[in-house]
């Protein structure tokens, strides 16, 4: 099933992954989360609990660079999250704001394949 899933994923494109990246909460918008998934323990606030403890300081760095982050590429900032704090996915979205357009939206595809892999581990080997 993972092949299957990465060979479907490697058929698509730039469209299609933007598509998939703007149905992700932002990192690090605690409120975002809260209110999307208030009804289930879901997986992204799950993968995003490293950023929940977070200073208001780094909160709010995080919530400044998603908003520049968002301007410069135009979809939101993707990041494999799982056992990452907040301040490594800062330093993180830093880094990538200097990436090239092409360049930045190649790794956003390849963090969503990390995620994709991840959530269906999960979906194979939950009871």
């Amino acid at each position: 099933m993972y092949t299957e899933a990465g060979w479907l994923w490697s058929q698509t494109g730039p469209e299609d992954w933007k598509e998939a990246i703007s149905h992700h909460p932002r990192i690090g918008d605690v409120s975002q989360l809260r209110e999307r998934f208030k009804a289930t323990g879901t997986w992204s606030a799950q993968e995003q609990k490293g950023v929940q403890g977070a200073s208001e300081e780094v909160l709010q760095a995080l919530a400044d660079g998603n908003r520049e982050y968002e301007e410069r590429f135009g979809f939101t900032f993707l990041i494999c999250a799982t056992g990452k704090g907040a301040s490594e996915i800062l330093e993180q979205l830093r880094e990538r704001l200097n990436n090239p357009p092409p360049l930045e939206m190649r790794i956003a595809a390849g963090e969503q394949a990390q995620i994709t892999r991840i959530r269906l581990e999960k979906l194979l080997t939950s009871p």
